[in-house]
């Protein structure tokens, strides 16, 4: 039951949304082990006049970025799960981009269960109350 919240300098598409959120939900469903039938992805665009890194516009640094965050439930995936998710997201990105400029980001918050939830219910009562 991830979110994702994804922010991408360069001008919206279509296209690239779809390639972009395809990518996530394969990733977070293969290395995060999270049902794509329950992960939500937001992507919004930001033109890279307006994406400031170093004090220089990306588009004067002739690169792309990005960021993301995908909030989990805390004690549902490993370190090494983790580290695998952002190396791989970082390298799927550079292949979906092109240039990307190293300073593009990606955070995996884990949340408390008893703070986190859907549909109106929490991950902690999920997890008491199955079914």
């Amino acid at each position: 039951m991830p979110i994702l919240n994804v922010k991408i300098a360069a001008e919206e598409s279509s296209e690239l949304t779809q390639r972009v959120a395809a990518m996530l939900s394969e990733l977070t469903s293969r290395i995060l082990k999270k049902n794509p039938d329950v992960t939500a992805i937001v992507i919004d665009y930001v033109h890279p006049s307006r994406w400031i890194v170093a004090g220089i516009p990306l588009s004067e640094h002739r690169k792309s970025s990005f960021y993301f965050d995908i909030k989990i439930t805390d004690e549902t995936n490993t370190k090494a799960e983790k580290e695998q998710y952002i190396r791989e997201a970082f390298a799927e990105f550079q292949s979906i981009l092109g240039d990307v400029h190293e300073e593009s980001y990606i955070y995996v918050q884990d949340v408390r269960a008893a703070s986190y939830g859907y549909g109106g219910l929490t991950q902690e009562y999920r997890y008491h109350h199955p079914g």
